[in-house]
Formats: structure tokens, C-alpha cells, sequence
């Protein structure tokens, strides 16, 4: 545990020095107020221990980090039911494209691209009100990070409802298609509330501990699920650069515009790590570089 820690303090202290820190994602005011030079690192063991540096208990939106828990609850409720609606193949495209949606019918590629979380988000809205199901989303996500103290930022929901055409523009058309079974205003009001839970690095890395599938761990979803989660992870938690970050980190991982990723090393570790400047995938240009130096320091990857 001793090397683990001088790990991730070597890892924040090489990120404090590097001015290669990506953009911000100014399209979203709100996020774009947050300070650039902010980067922290957390690693939860199954033992109850977290490890931590740098700004890990600075909180920040989660953004497409949440479409992990709500696919979790969509599995539970849902099952296999729910590939009828959107797919599980990497998308080849940027994560808010129409591109696909045009071509296939209005069933998009994966859970992890807007629109696929759009379909989510629209499934587990079946017989609840808005409110209750941020509500149960909150639940889920305290219940597995094991902390009251979760909460969702209404500015930035509400700047990212101000500034989300595109994902309105994705909506409408899956609804055309017959895909969307909920008013555009509703889904896309819960969605952009799921995506501005803040949360700590600590926090966050705590929340994935279920998904490692390691004994002593809250047993929010079945073992089959934790694998396909997982599975979708490692080939869509980042978008048209899903490929690059398995070749480099050979790891389930899923990141949010807000500079979170959130990797999971199956049966040993959940890891968060937040840096808000982007590369031009849309993915934490600082987090991705630093999940590849803990694992080279480590050792930890599925790929052996």
C-alpha cells in the first residue's frame, strides 16, 4: 500500500507540472468556470482504504461518469430488454453524433454516447416522476459509494439544459423513430440532472467499488451485469477513443466531459481520477495520461 500511495503522489506531482492540460468543455458554461489547474486521484481497495492525491476530495460534475449507475439500474429493471432499444458496439463517433442515429433507425450504438443514455434514461423513467428518479439515482450512487453527502449542482443542470441543443436535436429524433416514449422536455430535464451529481474523487472511486466484483463490496447488481458493464466500459466508456484507451490502459473505464474518468481493475481496485482540461475526443487529457502511468507503476490491467 506504502508503493501505491508514492505512486499516486508521483502521478499528481508530474500532473502539477504539466502545461499540456487540454481545453475545459467551454460549451457548457458552468464547466467552463472550473479551474484548469485542478487534478486529483483516488484508489479504493475491497479492504475499505482509499487512496488519494492531489485534489481527490474537490468536488465535480460526473456528467457522462452517471450513465454507468443508470445503465446499472436499467440492467435491474430491464434485463436484456433493454438491447432492444440501444446497442452495445463502439460508435466510432463523437459522443453527441446524429451521424448513426440517421442510418439505423434511431437505435443508437451503445448506453455510453448521448443518445444511447438518452434511451437509459428514458426506460427508467417509466413510472416514476422526474423527481423520483433523481431521487433513486442519488440513492444508488450514495448507496454505492457508501456517503449521505451526494448531491446534484441545479447550475450546472440548468446550464446544461440553457446549451443542449445537439442533445435535444438527438432526442427528437429518436422519438420521430419511435424510440423515445417520454416528452423530449422530460427526459432530457432528468438527464442533465443525473450528469451534474458532484462528486470527490474519493467519493467516486468508492461508488465504483460494486463493479469490481470483489468480495465485500456492495452487491448492488448481479455478477453477470458487473461483467457486461464492465465489458462496455472497456470498448465505449470513451467514445470514438474507446480503442486508443484500452491499447494504452487496458482497462474498463468510463470519462465525463467534467475531467472524471472512473476505472475499474476487476476484483482488486476502483479508481477516479478528475483533471477538467479535455483532449479532442472530449476525454481528460491529464486523467487518461496519469490511469496509464498507474498502470505501468502497477501492473494492474486485463491484458496482462
Amino acid at each position: 500500500m506504502t508503493e501505491l500511495q508514492a505512486s499516486l503522489d508521483a502521478i499528481a506531482a508530474r500532473a502539477a507540472s504539466d502545461e499540456d492540460r487540454g481545453r475545459v468543455a467551454d460549451y457548457i458554461p458552468e464547466l467552463a468556470r472550473v479551474d484548469p489547474l485542478r487534478f486529483g486521484i483516488a484508489v479504493a481497495l475491497p479492504s475499505g482504504a482509499v487512496l488519494s492525491a492531489g485534489d481527490a476530495d474537490v468536488a465535480f460534475s460526473i456528467q457522462s461518469i452517471s450513465k454507468v449507475f443508470t445503465l446499472a439500474i436499467a440492467l435491474g429493471r430491464l434485463g436484456d430488454g433493454l438491447w432492444r432499444r440501444v446497442g452495445r458496439e463502439p460508435s466510432g463517433q463523437p459522443f453527441n453524433s446524429i451521424l448513426q442515429l440517421e442510418t439505423e433507425h434511431g437505435i443508437p450504438r451503445n448506453p455510453f454516447i448521448n443518445a444511447g443514455a438518452l434511451v437509459v434514461t428514458d426506460a427508467i423513467l417509466a413510472g416514476h416522476k422526474p423527481r423520483d428518479l433523481l431521487g433513486e439515482i442519488l440513492d444508488f450512487v450514495r448507496e454505492a459509494a457508501g456517503d449521505e453527502d451526494i448531491h446534484i449542482n441545479r447550475a450546472v443542470a440548468a446550464s446544461e439544459a440553457e446549451w443542449g441543443a445537439r442533445n435535444r436535436a438527438l432526442a427528437e429524433f429518436m422519438r420521430s423513430w419511435g424510440n423515445l416514449e417520454h416528452p423530449v422536455d422530460l427526459v432530457i430535464g432528468t438527464y442533465v440532472h443525473q450528469c451534474a451529481v458532484e462528486m470527490t474523487c474519493r467519493q467516486l472511486a468508492r461508488a465504483g467499488l460494486f463493479l469490481t466484483g470483489a468480495e465485500g463490496t456492495p452487491a448492488l447488481v448481479s455478477a453477470q451485469r458487473i461483467r457486461r458493464i464492465n465489458a462496455l466500459m472497456m470498448t465505449c466508456g470513451h467514445y470514438d477513443a474507446s480503442g486508443d484507451f484500452a491499447y494504452r490502459v487496458g482497462l474498463p473505464g468510463k470519462s465525463g466531459v467534467g475531467g472524471g474518468i472512473l476505472m475499474v481493475v476487476p476484483g482488486r481496485a476502483s479508481i477516479a481520477v478528475w483533471s477538467p482540461g479535455l483532449d479532442e475526443t472530449g476525454n481528460s487529457k491529464l486523467g487518461s495520461r496519469a490511469l496509464e502511468e498507474l498502470v505501468a507503476a502497477t501492473g494492474w490491467s486485463v491484458l496482462g
